[in-house]
């Protein structure tokens, strides 16, 4: 079953429930109510007709009293429709009652004796008015009150209070259901315009499933949806992103392990053929070692990308200080630094303890990170590095300038990219392996010009861990 009509299903079998406790809960308020009413009404009557009885009767006598009807046809008390009064003494035996076209009771019922019938109305014994008095006789609503004669018992048939609720309750019913529908429709208008996006988002989804993730499109929807939408568009420009990168890589790799062996393999067939002599053999040979190393650094940085992006146990995060870092870059690339006559600064904006400066990351891995960054600055100075080192809120912050001629716009976006040189570049891979090493400690890394000229690196950390001395 779709989810649509899951939805509406659930929906509708919820809006039954509902709609049948209401009218369950509001059919008994309602009785409950009504019966109420008609209590209050027969007892403000027989309160009236108790003092009508106590002002009018006196005159009439006991004996006035006892024949039938005589009491209130003497009084001329007037009854609401549908209630009957019965006037009885105080042992219980029925002095007076109402006329006879307005009978509660009937021959059919047990508490009556058809031979005891006067003048076509049924007597009344005295367990049966005792029973009516005390409730006792669910068919009948009774309202008690004392009169001089004895007892007014008034009473009226449930069935009246009945049939107004029913009536009521049927018209409830009515705007119940005319309702519950109206809900039920507008339900199916909102779930559907709920469950497109999801219909539209299970086709993109298919796309991303058979690789097509260039053509997957971005599905407008609000709230939870919306950011679902947006999270698999955005996943599938990553994966697109991420495809045409590894075809990329492939071409660039091949290229660049094309040149070195063609040079190797050349060589080695100039020496083997005898095209080289004297001298030239030892400078073919020289070319092929050269190039042998070269082939052997782009070898090892691609299987350390390799590594970096899928193992998870070639990362070994502790606490390193950073000025021990720091200091064993610069001793590493000072031969660099020597042989194109650049000065190197350090300055750290914690001067009076910058040993207790910390950050989680592989020591290592973070040393070569810095290596490449520092040597990429080398390569492109004219004549002075300067590394400065700070805390920035919760972030440890590594800046490295220089001051060369700075980084080209149109390169700026795919610096960090895999095989992307600059001028004087090596081999286009030292960038992007700073970056996987950089983001594998939890940081980021970022470059930039600055306006004095020259390229800005700067490597951010999370969380700077400031140990205390001792």
């Amino acid at each position: 079953m779709k989810l649509v009509h899951q939805i509406n299903l659930a929906f509708g079998l919820l809006l039954v429930v509902i709609l049948g406790a209401t009218a369950v809960m509001i059919h008994y308020v309602l009785l409950d109510h009504l019966i109420v009413a008609q209590k209050n009404e027969m007892k403000t009557l027989g309160a009236s007709v108790a003092t009508t009885l106590r002002t009018q009767a006196a005159p009439l006598g006991a004996a006035g009293a006892i024949d039938g009807v005589d009491v209130f046809e003497a009084t001329a008390v007037q009854l609401t429709a549908g209630v009957q009064a019965i006037v009885a003494d105080e042992h219980g035996n029925v002095l007076s009652r109402t006329l006879p076209f307005q009978p509660v009771l009937t021959e059919a019922d047990a508490s009556f004796s058809a031979s005891e019938v006067k003048e076509g109305l049924p007597a009344i014994s005295t367990e049966s008015l005792q029973a009516l008095q005390s409730g006792q006789d669910d068919r009948y609503i009774v309202e008690v009150s004392a009169v001089p004669q004895g007892t007014l018992t008034l009473v009226t048939p449930m069935s009246k209070v009945n049939a107004l609720e029913q009536a009521l309750f049927g018209r409830l019913l009515v705007v119940l259901g005319a309702g519950g529908i109206l809900v039920l429709l507008l339900s199916l208008v909102i779930t559907r315009k709920l469950i497109r996006p999801l219909m539209k988002l299970r086709e993109e989804l298919k796309k991303v499933k058979e690789r097509r993730f260039a053509d997957v499109r971005k599905v407008r929807a609000g709230g939870e949806i919306g950011a679902v939408a947006q999270t698999v568009y955005e996943l599938a420009g990553e994966l697109d992103r991420y495809v045409r990168v590894q075809k990329l890589f492939f071409q660039n790799a091949s290229h660049e392990l094309k040149t070195p062996l063609m040079s190797i393999a050349g060589y080695a067939e100039g020496i083997r053929d005898g095209v080289f002599e004297g001298d030239s053999v030892h400078k073919g040979l020289d070319v092929i070692l050269s190039e042998s190393g070269r082939l052997k650094k782009i070898v090892s940085e691609m299987t350390l990308l390799a590594k970096l992006d899928s193992e998870e146990d070639v990362f070994h995060p502790a606490s390193v200080p950073l000025k021990e870092l720091l200091d064993d870059t610069i001793e590493r690339v000072n031969p660099m630094l020597a042989s194109r006559e650049l000065s190197l600064k350090v300055l750290y904006e914690e001067e009076e303890t910058p040993e207790l400066l910390t950050v989680q990351a592989d020591r290592d891995k973070l040393l070569q990170a810095l290596l490449n960054v520092v040597a990429n600055a080398a390569r492109h100075a004219r004549r002075s590095i300067e590394v400065r080192v700070g805390t920035n809120k919760d972030q440890v912050v590594i800046a490295i300038a220089d001051d060369g001629g700075g980084i080209p716009e149109e390169l700026l976006p795919h610096l960090f990219h895999r095989f992307v040189k600059g001028k004087d570049g090596e081999n286009g891979l030292g960038l992007a392996i700073s970056r996987a090493i950089v983001e594998r400690c939890g940081g980021r890394i970022e470059a930039g010009n600055r306006d004095e000229g020259g390229a800005i690196f700067s490597l951010r950390f999370p969380s700077p861990t400031m140990t205390a001395a001792g």
